[in-house]
């Protein structure tokens, strides 16, 4: 591990999937040389699907991809730095 890179967990909450899945994934793709792994989990009762995504980036990195996951209108995104 880099020593300024930095392991987080990025949680995401999805409103409207139908409208935001590819805008999401394309921005996790553009991400995907600091994705460690991810898991998503559709809440059905509630009408929102959640996302956890597991990285190993710098403090840039990490706040580059929760700030465009942000953006998308319906998606709520949140870091916890680990390590």
């Amino acid at each position: 591990m880099d020593k300024d890179n930095r392991i987080a967990v990025i949680g995401i909450v999805v409103n409207n999937r139908e409208e935001t899945a590819k805008k999401v994934n394309d921005i996790l793709s553009n991400f995907g040389n600091i994705i460690v792994g991810r898991m998503g989990i559709p809440y059905k009762e509630k009408e929102i699907s959640v996302i956890s995504i597991i990285v190993d980036g710098t403090n840039d990195e990490i706040g580059a991809l929760t700030g465009k996951l942000g953006n998308i209108h319906g998606i709520k995104a949140k870091v916890a730095l680990t390590y």
